[in-house]
């Protein structure tokens, strides 16, 4: 499987130089061809600017990584963009229905995306443009020059680490897909969101033993309104050891420590789906030179156009949030598009530089 946070290109401090010779221009490159990426060409390209994806796996890359069998909390309409319809049959959608839709949508803008291809810097220019280097699943080094340079990348790339002995095993993930290999096991899962909750419900369909390790009192309030009774119910017929105000403290070969409000206990441990969540990166940013707000770790943008303290660099999507991810979803980071592309518009209608001019 591409991805799942692994690198696959080749370092770039040592192919710094070997670049190929053709330089493309762009009026507007996007980096990340996540939904939101996705909704900031379409709406760029419907202002006439001549627009680029970089796109270091495949096309909604974070949807693709959600479990096989995930259902959105969103409904349909509220993950649509271009005004392409995503119908369904279902009230709330599925990960393969959301992928599908995505294609179909890209395929139907014909929106120039390059896949496997990761974006490596972006440095400004003393005309107000930016060279923009990345890097293919080849190794070859290219470089672009934008007018605009729009920052959509997702986050799954980097998950919250439990910062504990015995993490880095191979019995530990952080990216939770499918039940089956996890069928008759004992299996502990850290956290109490929809991830941790969707998936302790599928696990109890293979027969898998399942401890739930949460730090609060309780678990969130913001579980799926038709799930919730479900897990509860799980819990209540002892099919799910809840251990609440709790942590992991060590992982084993064959057993986990968990730490929680009674003291110290010894489980017994196959696999740990730590779904403690992800959070973006920022490295391109800030060495673009975009400031980040100390109090809430995210970069500081004007919310009326997306554009950061750098002109003509801008975020969208789940990277204009702060250390909570979940500031910002499809249904709110999609519009972003239309705001940059407004701004942009703006810009080359008062004279300002546009690369291909």
């Amino acid at each position: 499987m591409p991805g799942a946070g692994s690198r696959k290109y080749r370092d770039y401090d040592q192919f710094k130089g070997e670049r190929t010779n053709n330089m493309e221009k762009e009026d507007v490159l996007i980096i990340g061809a996540g939904p939101c990426g996705l909704a900031a060409a379409i709406e760029c390209g419907r202002c006439g600017l001549s627009v680029r994806i970089i796109e270091k796996y495949n096309v909604v890359h974070s949807i693709y990584l959600y479990p096989t069998n995930m259902q959105f909390f969103s409904t349909a309409e509220l993950l649509e963009i271009g005004d392409v319809p995503f119908t369904s049959p279902n009230e709330k959608p599925f990960r393969h229905e959301a992928l599908a839709y995505y294609r179909k949508v890209a395929k139907h803008y014909n929106l120039r995306i390059s896949s496997y291809e990761e974006a490596l810097a972006v440095n400004p220019q003393s005309d107000g443009s930016f060279r923009v280097e990345t890097c293919d699943r080849a190794g070859n080094v290219r470089q672009y020059e934008a007018g605009s340079v729009v920052v959509s990348t997702g986050y799954f790339d980097h998950p919250n680490e439990l910062g504990i002995p015995g993490e880095e095993k191979d019995k530990v993930t952080h990216y939770f897909r499918e039940a089956h290999p996890y069928a008759g096991m004992n299996v502990a899962i850290v956290g109490g969101s929809n991830s941790a909750v969707d998936a302790a419900l599928e696990l109890i369909r293979v027969g898998a033993k399942i401890d739930m390790v949460y730090r609060r009192t309780e678990i969130s309030q913001h579980i799926k309104p038709w799930v919730r009774p479900l897990f509860e119910g799980m819990v209540a017929k002892g099919k799910i050891t809840l251990h609440l105000g709790s942590q992991l403290t060590e992982i084993g070969e064959d057993y986990a420590i968990v730490k929680g409000p009674e003291g110290e206990s010894r489980i017994k441990n196959d696999f740990v789906l730590a779904m403690t969540g992800f959070r973006p990166d920022r490295k391109l940013l800030t060495e673009a030179g975009a400031q980040m707000s100390d109090e809430l770790n995210k970069p500081v943008f004007d919310p009326e156009t997306m554009e950061t303290g750098v002109p003509g660099l801008y975020v969208a999507g789940v990277i204009a949030s702060g250390s909570n991810a979940n500031e910002v979803f499809i249904e709110s980071g999609r519009l972003h598009g239309g705001l940059i592309a407004a701004h942009i518009s703006a810009r080359a209608a008062k004279g300002e530089k546009s690369v291909k001019s």
